[in-house]
Protein backbone atom coordinates (compact mmCIF):
# COMPACT_ATOMS: atom_id res chain seq x y z
CA UNK A 1 0.00 0.00 0.00
CA UNK A 2 1.36 3.40 -1.01
CA UNK A 3 1.69 6.05 1.68
CA UNK A 4 2.99 9.61 1.84
CA UNK A 5 4.60 10.82 5.04
CA UNK A 6 5.65 14.38 5.88
CA UNK A 7 8.95 14.54 7.73
CA UNK A 8 9.81 17.46 10.00
CA UNK A 9 13.37 17.41 8.70
CA UNK A 10 14.61 20.22 10.94
CA UNK A 11 13.20 19.02 14.27
CA UNK A 12 15.02 17.34 17.16
CA UNK A 13 18.49 17.75 18.59
CA UNK A 14 20.24 16.89 15.32
CA UNK A 15 17.84 17.89 12.54
CA UNK A 16 18.81 16.85 8.98
CA UNK A 17 21.89 14.97 10.20
CA UNK A 18 19.47 12.33 11.49
CA UNK A 19 16.22 12.83 9.59
CA UNK A 20 17.74 12.57 6.12
CA UNK A 21 19.68 9.28 6.47
CA UNK A 22 16.72 7.75 8.32
CA UNK A 23 14.35 8.85 5.58
CA UNK A 24 16.57 7.46 2.83
CA UNK A 25 16.82 4.11 4.64
CA UNK A 26 13.01 3.94 4.76
CA UNK A 27 12.71 4.76 1.06
CA UNK A 28 15.17 2.00 0.26
CA UNK A 29 13.25 -0.49 2.41
CA UNK A 30 9.78 0.32 1.08
CA UNK A 31 9.32 1.00 -2.66
CA UNK A 32 5.73 2.13 -2.04
CA UNK A 33 6.72 4.89 0.38
CA UNK A 34 6.76 8.58 -0.56
CA UNK A 35 8.27 11.26 1.65
CA UNK A 36 7.90 15.03 1.83
CA UNK A 37 10.91 16.56 3.57
CA UNK A 38 9.81 19.76 5.29
CA UNK A 39 12.33 22.44 6.19
CA UNK A 40 14.82 24.94 4.78
CA UNK A 41 14.73 24.18 1.07
CA UNK A 42 18.28 25.32 0.36
CA UNK A 43 19.74 23.23 3.18
CA UNK A 44 17.71 20.14 2.37
CA UNK A 45 18.29 20.35 -1.39
CA UNK A 46 22.05 20.44 -0.85
CA UNK A 47 21.97 17.46 1.50
CA UNK A 48 19.55 15.53 -0.71
CA UNK A 49 21.25 16.19 -4.05
CA UNK A 50 21.86 12.54 -4.93
CA UNK A 51 18.68 11.31 -3.28
CA UNK A 52 16.58 13.67 -5.41
CA UNK A 53 17.93 11.75 -8.39
CA UNK A 54 17.76 8.24 -6.95
CA UNK A 55 14.26 8.70 -5.54
CA UNK A 56 13.02 11.53 -7.77
CA UNK A 57 9.45 10.20 -7.90
CA UNK A 58 9.26 9.42 -4.19
CA UNK A 59 10.90 12.29 -2.34
CA UNK A 60 10.18 16.00 -2.45
CA UNK A 61 10.95 19.12 -0.45
CA UNK A 62 8.39 21.47 1.11
CA UNK A 63 9.97 24.74 2.19
CA UNK A 64 9.46 26.00 5.74
CA UNK A 65 11.26 29.13 6.87
CA UNK A 66 11.17 28.55 10.63
CA UNK A 67 12.26 25.95 13.19
CA UNK A 68 10.65 25.25 16.56
CA UNK A 69 13.50 25.10 19.04
CA UNK A 70 13.55 22.36 21.66
CA UNK A 71 13.26 24.86 24.54
CA UNK A 72 10.39 26.93 23.11
CA UNK A 73 7.03 27.04 24.84
CA UNK A 74 4.02 25.53 23.05
CA UNK A 75 2.27 28.90 23.15
CA UNK A 76 5.17 30.67 21.46
CA UNK A 77 5.45 27.99 18.80
CA UNK A 78 1.73 28.23 18.00
CA UNK A 79 1.70 32.02 17.86
CA UNK A 80 5.05 32.87 16.29
CA UNK A 81 6.11 29.81 14.29
CA UNK A 82 3.30 29.37 11.76
CA UNK A 83 5.81 28.54 9.01
CA UNK A 84 7.90 26.13 11.05
CA UNK A 85 8.87 22.74 9.65
CA UNK A 86 6.76 21.18 12.42
CA UNK A 87 3.64 23.21 11.59
CA UNK A 88 3.94 22.82 7.82
CA UNK A 89 4.36 19.04 8.12
CA UNK A 90 1.16 18.82 10.18
CA UNK A 91 -0.63 21.14 7.75
CA UNK A 92 0.16 18.64 4.99
CA UNK A 93 -1.69 15.97 6.97
CA UNK A 94 -4.65 18.27 7.55
CA UNK A 95 -4.83 19.11 3.85
CA UNK A 96 -4.74 15.44 2.81
CA UNK A 97 -1.40 15.80 1.01
CA UNK A 98 0.36 13.54 3.52
CA UNK A 99 -1.06 10.53 5.36
CA UNK A 100 1.03 11.16 8.48
CA UNK A 101 3.77 13.37 9.87
CA UNK A 102 6.84 12.41 11.89
CA UNK A 103 8.80 14.83 14.07
CA UNK A 104 11.56 14.66 16.68
CA UNK A 105 10.78 18.21 17.75
CA UNK A 106 9.64 19.77 21.01
CA UNK A 107 6.96 17.46 22.45
CA UNK A 108 4.79 20.17 23.99
CA UNK A 109 4.87 22.29 20.85
CA UNK A 110 4.15 19.27 18.66
CA UNK A 111 1.16 18.25 20.76
CA UNK A 112 -0.25 21.79 20.89
CA UNK A 113 0.26 22.32 17.17
CA UNK A 114 -1.19 18.96 16.20
CA UNK A 115 -4.25 19.53 18.35
CA UNK A 116 -4.78 23.05 17.02
CA UNK A 117 -4.34 22.11 13.36
CA UNK A 118 -5.93 18.66 13.19
CA UNK A 119 -8.61 18.98 15.90
CA UNK A 120 -9.98 16.13 17.99
CA UNK A 121 -11.92 13.03 17.01
CA UNK A 122 -15.57 13.55 18.07
CA UNK A 123 -16.12 12.02 21.49
CA UNK A 124 -12.48 12.36 22.58
CA UNK A 125 -11.58 15.12 25.02
CA UNK A 126 -7.79 14.95 24.88
CA UNK A 127 -5.10 13.39 22.72
CA UNK A 128 -2.78 10.86 24.37
CA UNK A 129 0.73 9.58 23.73
CA UNK A 130 1.17 5.84 23.26
CA UNK A 131 4.33 3.84 22.67
CA UNK A 132 5.83 0.38 23.19
CA UNK A 133 7.92 -0.85 26.11
CA UNK A 134 10.18 -3.93 26.13
CA UNK A 135 9.01 -6.77 28.36
CA UNK A 136 9.74 -10.43 29.05
CA UNK A 137 6.81 -11.22 26.78
CA UNK A 138 8.31 -9.18 23.93
CA UNK A 139 6.80 -5.77 24.54
CA UNK A 140 3.69 -4.01 25.74
CA UNK A 141 2.01 -0.73 24.85
CA UNK A 142 1.41 2.05 27.34
CA UNK A 143 -0.45 5.35 27.46
CA UNK A 144 -0.57 8.17 28.36
CA UNK A 145 3.16 8.91 28.42
CA UNK A 146 3.03 12.61 29.17
CA UNK A 147 0.37 14.26 27.07
CA UNK A 148 -2.00 14.88 29.99
CA UNK A 149 -0.81 15.44 33.54
CA UNK A 150 -4.28 15.61 35.14
CA UNK A 151 -6.80 13.05 33.95
CA UNK A 152 -10.30 12.07 34.98
CA UNK A 153 -11.68 8.53 34.97
CA UNK A 154 -13.44 9.36 31.71
CA UNK A 155 -10.14 10.36 30.12
CA UNK A 156 -8.57 7.04 31.15
CA UNK A 157 -11.55 5.22 29.66
CA UNK A 158 -11.10 7.12 26.39
CA UNK A 159 -7.37 6.34 26.38
CA UNK A 160 -8.16 2.64 26.71
CA UNK A 161 -10.64 2.73 23.83
CA UNK A 162 -8.11 4.43 21.56
CA UNK A 163 -5.12 2.44 22.72
CA UNK A 164 -6.86 -0.84 22.02
CA UNK A 165 -7.23 0.08 18.35
CA UNK A 166 -3.53 0.97 18.09
CA UNK A 167 -2.50 -2.36 19.60
CA UNK A 168 -4.91 -4.29 17.38
CA UNK A 169 -3.46 -2.60 14.31
CA UNK A 170 0.23 -2.70 15.17
CA UNK A 171 0.30 -6.16 16.78
CA UNK A 172 -2.47 -7.90 14.80
CA UNK A 173 -4.23 -8.91 18.03
CA UNK A 174 -8.02 -9.24 17.89
CA UNK A 175 -8.69 -8.74 21.61
CA UNK A 176 -5.72 -7.07 23.34
CA UNK A 177 -5.51 -7.53 27.09
CA UNK A 178 -6.01 -4.15 28.74
CA UNK A 179 -4.78 -3.38 32.25
CA UNK A 180 -5.18 -0.28 34.42
CA UNK A 181 -1.98 0.76 36.21
CA UNK A 182 -2.41 0.82 39.97
CA UNK A 183 -0.46 0.40 43.22
CA UNK A 184 -1.89 -3.09 43.65
CA UNK A 185 -4.09 -5.65 41.93
CA UNK A 186 -6.69 -5.83 44.72
CA UNK A 187 -10.03 -4.07 44.21
CA UNK A 188 -9.64 -1.92 47.32
CA UNK A 189 -6.30 -0.43 46.13
CA UNK A 190 -5.95 2.86 44.27
CA UNK A 191 -7.28 6.41 44.35
CA UNK A 192 -10.75 7.59 43.38
CA UNK A 193 -9.76 8.34 39.81
CA UNK A 194 -8.43 4.82 39.19
CA UNK A 195 -11.35 3.11 40.89
CA UNK A 196 -13.86 5.11 38.85
CA UNK A 197 -11.95 4.31 35.64
CA UNK A 198 -11.99 0.61 36.54
CA UNK A 199 -15.78 0.64 36.74
CA UNK A 200 -16.01 2.21 33.28
CA UNK A 201 -13.61 -0.34 31.82
CA UNK A 202 -15.40 -3.26 33.48
CA UNK A 203 -18.61 -2.22 31.74
CA UNK A 204 -16.94 -1.72 28.36
CA UNK A 205 -16.50 -4.12 25.45
CA UNK A 206 -12.73 -4.14 26.01
CA UNK A 207 -10.82 -7.23 27.09
CA UNK A 208 -10.15 -5.61 30.46
CA UNK A 209 -8.14 -7.83 32.83
CA UNK A 210 -8.15 -5.47 35.85
CA UNK A 211 -5.45 -3.64 37.77
CA UNK A 212 -1.78 -4.21 37.00
CA UNK A 213 1.22 -3.01 38.97
CA UNK A 214 4.34 -1.24 37.73
CA UNK A 215 6.28 -4.46 37.24
CA UNK A 216 3.79 -5.48 34.55
CA UNK A 217 5.29 -2.88 32.23
CA UNK A 218 8.43 -4.96 31.77
CA UNK A 219 8.20 -8.20 33.73
CA UNK A 220 4.81 -8.84 35.27
CA UNK A 221 3.48 -12.31 36.01
CA UNK A 222 0.58 -11.72 33.62
CA UNK A 223 0.94 -10.70 29.98
CA UNK A 224 -0.80 -7.42 29.26
CA UNK A 225 -0.92 -5.84 25.80
CA UNK A 226 -2.01 -2.34 26.82
CA UNK A 227 -1.42 -0.50 30.10
CA UNK A 228 -3.51 2.59 30.77
CA UNK A 229 -2.53 5.42 33.11
CA UNK A 230 -2.46 9.22 33.25
CA UNK A 231 0.32 11.24 31.65
CA UNK A 232 2.00 12.14 34.94
CA UNK A 233 2.44 8.57 36.12
CA UNK A 234 3.13 7.31 32.60
CA UNK A 235 5.93 9.78 31.97
CA UNK A 236 7.54 9.13 35.36
CA UNK A 237 7.42 5.39 34.67
CA UNK A 238 8.92 5.85 31.20
CA UNK A 239 11.81 8.02 32.42
CA UNK A 240 12.44 5.66 35.35
CA UNK A 241 12.73 2.70 32.98
CA UNK A 242 15.09 4.65 30.71
CA UNK A 243 17.24 5.62 33.70
CA UNK A 244 17.37 2.07 35.03
CA UNK A 245 18.44 0.77 31.62
CA UNK A 246 21.26 3.33 31.43
CA UNK A 247 22.39 2.48 34.96
CA UNK A 248 22.48 -1.25 34.22
CA UNK A 249 24.47 -0.68 31.04
CA UNK A 250 26.93 1.60 32.81
CA UNK A 251 27.39 -0.80 35.72
CA UNK A 252 27.95 -3.79 33.42
CA UNK A 253 30.55 -1.89 31.42
CA UNK A 254 32.36 -0.79 34.57
CA UNK A 255 32.28 -4.30 36.04
CA UNK A 256 33.72 -5.95 32.96
CA UNK A 257 36.43 -3.26 32.65
CA UNK A 258 37.75 -3.63 36.19
CA UNK A 259 40.80 -5.81 35.43
CA UNK A 260 42.20 -8.25 32.89
CA UNK A 261 40.16 -11.16 34.28
CA UNK A 262 36.86 -9.29 34.10
CA UNK A 263 37.78 -8.07 30.61
CA UNK A 264 38.33 -11.67 29.55
CA UNK A 265 34.99 -12.64 31.09
CA UNK A 266 33.39 -9.78 29.20
CA UNK A 267 34.96 -10.95 25.94
CA UNK A 268 33.59 -14.46 26.46
CA UNK A 269 30.18 -13.12 27.43
CA UNK A 270 30.02 -10.60 24.58
CA UNK A 271 27.62 -12.58 22.32
CA UNK A 272 25.13 -12.95 25.18
CA UNK A 273 25.50 -9.33 26.25
CA UNK A 274 25.06 -8.11 22.68
CA UNK A 275 21.90 -10.18 22.29
CA UNK A 276 20.54 -8.73 25.52
CA UNK A 277 21.47 -5.19 24.51
CA UNK A 278 19.81 -5.57 21.12
CA UNK A 279 16.62 -6.96 22.64
CA UNK A 280 16.11 -3.85 24.80
CA UNK A 281 17.68 -1.30 22.44
CA UNK A 282 15.52 1.84 22.95
CA UNK A 283 16.09 2.83 19.33
CA UNK A 284 13.97 -0.13 18.25
CA UNK A 285 11.09 1.18 20.40
CA UNK A 286 11.33 4.79 19.28
CA UNK A 287 8.20 6.47 18.04
CA UNK A 288 5.10 7.44 19.99
CA UNK A 289 1.69 8.04 18.44
CA UNK A 290 -0.42 11.08 19.26
CA UNK A 291 -3.86 9.49 19.22
CA UNK A 292 -7.27 11.12 19.44
CA UNK A 293 -6.54 13.57 16.63
CA UNK A 294 -8.12 13.71 13.18
CA UNK A 295 -4.79 12.86 11.64
CA UNK A 296 -1.73 10.78 12.33
CA UNK A 297 1.28 12.33 14.10
CA UNK A 298 4.29 10.32 15.30
CA UNK A 299 6.71 11.76 17.86
CA UNK A 300 10.32 10.61 17.79
CA UNK A 301 12.66 11.09 20.73
CA UNK A 302 14.42 14.42 20.39
CA UNK A 303 17.86 12.86 20.76
CA UNK A 304 17.14 10.02 18.32
CA UNK A 305 19.87 8.82 15.98
CA UNK A 306 19.18 7.71 12.40
CA UNK A 307 18.16 4.16 13.36
CA UNK A 308 15.75 5.41 16.03
CA UNK A 309 14.17 7.97 13.69
CA UNK A 310 13.87 5.28 11.03
CA UNK A 311 11.90 3.20 13.56
CA UNK A 312 9.51 6.13 14.07
CA UNK A 313 8.92 6.45 10.33
CA UNK A 314 8.24 2.71 10.08
CA UNK A 315 5.63 3.08 12.84
CA UNK A 316 3.92 5.78 10.80
CA UNK A 317 3.93 3.45 7.78
CA UNK A 318 2.23 0.69 9.78
CA UNK A 319 -0.43 2.97 11.25
CA UNK A 320 -1.19 4.48 7.85
CA UNK A 321 -1.49 1.03 6.27
CA UNK A 322 -3.79 -0.12 9.09
CA UNK A 323 -5.89 3.09 8.87
CA UNK A 324 -5.60 3.58 12.62
CA UNK A 325 -7.18 7.05 12.77
CA UNK A 326 -10.38 5.91 11.04
CA UNK A 327 -10.58 2.79 13.19
CA UNK A 328 -10.21 4.82 16.38
CA UNK A 329 -13.00 7.15 15.21
CA UNK A 330 -15.29 4.20 14.55
CA UNK A 331 -14.38 2.54 17.84
CA UNK A 332 -15.13 5.70 19.80
CA UNK A 333 -18.44 6.18 18.01
CA UNK A 334 -19.46 2.57 18.76
CA UNK A 335 -18.34 2.84 22.39
CA UNK A 336 -20.36 5.99 22.92
CA UNK A 337 -23.41 4.43 21.29
CA UNK A 338 -23.07 1.38 23.53
CA UNK A 339 -22.88 3.50 26.68
CA UNK A 340 -25.96 5.48 25.63
CA UNK A 341 -27.85 2.23 25.02
CA UNK A 342 -26.90 0.93 28.47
Amino acid sequence: MSSTIAIDAMGGDFGPQVTIPASLACLKANPDLKLIMVGDEAVLAELLTQALVDYKDRISIQHASQIVEMHESPQKALKNKKDSSMRVAINLVRDGIADASVSAGNTGALMATARFVLKMIPGIDRPAIISTMPSIFGHTHMLDLGGNVDCSAEHLYQFAIMGEEVVKAVENIDKPKVGLLNIGEEDMKGNGQVKAAAKLLENSALNYIGYVEGDSINAGHVKVDLIVTDGFVGNVALKSIEGAAKMIGSQLKASFSRNMFTKLAGFLAYPVLKSFRDSIDPRLYNGASFIGLRGLVIKSHGGADALAFETAIHLAEVEVAKDVTRKISEKVENALARREAV
